[in-house]
């Protein structure tokens, strides 16, 4: 009798550390995002606003990028396509705003948002490619897009979209900057 317990309470420990093994093997499997994520040095560009700012929702293609140069190609499409969409905001305010000073400024702002978006295009086609370094570049002088149109709008509320726009530039140039050292 005590045989079969100290059998069955054998049986129960190597059952419990099969068990922690299996989960602690399940934490360690990270994904092509979480490896790049991770690498951006967290200083300006924290792991976490990397995986929200390219998977904001679970239907992004993000999580099935095969390998890094494909992530930087998801982030530089992001980025574009977050441009697009600023400059379609700034656009509408532009054509909303009734003082003549502020709706030139929100013009002169879409003239920046107008030139970023064909840039940032142009950098995604590039990064798609495996062309790296100047898709870099493009997106390290959208990173300050945002805050020149804030400087231009001569007093007018900037949409959020600007705002926006400046989160997704950042991190697309950090993940851009980590991987084109190779390239």
């Amino acid at each position: 009798m005590a045989a079969s317990n100290l059998l069955r309470l054998l049986s129960l420990l190597f059952a419990a550390a099969v068990c922690a093994g299996a989960i602690s093997g399940a934490a360690a499997a990270t994904t092509v995002l979480d490896d790049v994520c991770g690498s951006l040095g967290g200083y300006y560009v924290t792991p976490d606003a990397c995986h929200s700012a390219l998977c904001h929702d679970p239907f992004s293609p993000c999580a099935a990028a095969l390998d890094a140069p494909a992530l930087a190609a998801l982030a530089a499409r992001l980025a574009a396509a977050n441009a697009t969409a600023a400059r379609d905001s700034v656009a509408a305010a532009a054509a909303g705003e009734a003082d003549a000073a502020k709706q030139a400024g929100l013009r002169a702002c879409l003239q920046l948002y107008t030139g970023a978006a064909a840039a940032l295009e142009w950098a995604a086609g590039s990064a798609a490619a495996g062309r790296l370094p100047g898709a870099r570049e493009v997106m390290d002088a959208a990173r300050y897009v945002p805050s020149g149109c804030e400087g231009v709008a001569a007093g007018a509320a900037v949409p959020a979209e600007n705002g926006g726009f400046d989160a997704m530039a950042t991190v697309a140039h950090a993940v851009l900057a980590s991987l084109s050292k190779g390239y």
